[in-house]
Order: structure tokens, then C-alpha cells, then sequence
């Protein structure tokens, strides 16, 4: 059996957004687009296909913020998305950053334990900001996603 060739890098200019994958995460392309043009996008890559990918903003100084992150659906539940958090929070200690934070929705279970896993502790709730922000619905896990909840990991304590 042969292994598989993993790499993380940054997309080059001109090179398209994974849309695909970034929809998995934010379910409107305006929203992804309102943030992307301001943003890094770094992809995962197995054997050469785009599988993973986050998308990260310098929001204040110091201070970056994970916009978007996902993994392909057929490719989750195997540490890929913690290896692009790694990715995310190295990238942002050598660019000097002292503090990285995250948002997701209050529905989203397993992502919210997987970011307090790799560090990230709750510092607030923005209610019904999935309500004012979007214009369908979302649910996930059977719950009405309505509240962003907000992440952070201060990067000079590590």
C-alpha cells in the first residue's frame, strides 16, 4: 500500500479559491468573497488534490482570525483539519502574530471541540449573528445555527 503525499501551501495569485471546499464552512459565496480579496488562502493537498483549505485575515494588529476552514467531506474524522490549524497557528507565530481567534456557529459540535482541542478557549457569543447575516437557514446537528460563538488562543503564551 502506498502513502499518501500530503503538502500545505499558500494559493498563488490568479489561482482560483477553492470554492468548493470554502462553501463546506460558509454557506454564501458574497460572505466568502467579502473576506477572501483581504486574506491568505493555504490549501491541503493529498497526492495533488485540493482537500483541505482555511482562509485567514490579519483583523487588528497582532491579531489574525481562521475566516473559513474546512476539509472535504469524504476526507474528515482524519486529523486533517487539526494539521491545518497547526499550519495556521505556526504561519501566525512566525508572522508575529501574538493572538489567533476563530468563530463558528453554536450548532457546529464538532468543531467547537476541536478547536478547544488545539487551544482555542470561548471568549464570547455574538447572538443571532447567523440570523442577521444570512439569508437561508442553517441547521446542523438538528439545531438552528443562530449564534456565532468566538474562539481565541493567545499565541504568546505557547
Amino acid at each position: 500500500m502506498s502513502k499518501l503525499s500530503i503538502r500545505i501551501r499558500s494559493i498563488g495569485e490568479g489561482e482560483e479559491l477553492p470554492y468548493e471546499l470554502l462553501l463546506l464552512a460558509d454557506p454564501e459565496r458574497s460572505a466568502i468573497d467579502a473576506y477572501a480579496g483581504r486574506s491568505i488562502c493555504t490549501v491541503l493537498e493529498e497526492d495533488g488534490q485540493v482537500i483541505g483549505a482555511y482562509v485567514l485575515l490579519a483583523t487588528r494588529p497582532k491579531t489574525a482570525e481562521i475566516m473559513n476552514i474546512a476539509v472535504r467531506e469524504d476526507c474528515q474524522g482524519r486529523g486533517l483539519g487539526r494539521k491545518l490549524i497547526e499550519h495556521a497557528v505556526a504561519h501566525c507565530k512566525e508572522q508575529g502574530y501574538r493572538a489567533l481567534e476563530i468563530g463558528t456557529g453554536n450548532s457546529s459540535l464538532n468543531q467547537l471541540g476541536l478547536y478547544q482541542k488545539c487551544g482555542f478557549r470561548v471568549i464570547g457569543v455574538e447572538t443571532d449573528y447567523f440570523v442577521k447575516h444570512y439569508a437561508e437557514p442553517i441547521v446542523e446537528n438538528g439545531i438552528p445555527c443562530r449564534d456565532m460563538i468566538r474562539l481565541r488562543m493567545e499565541l504568546s503564551l505557547m
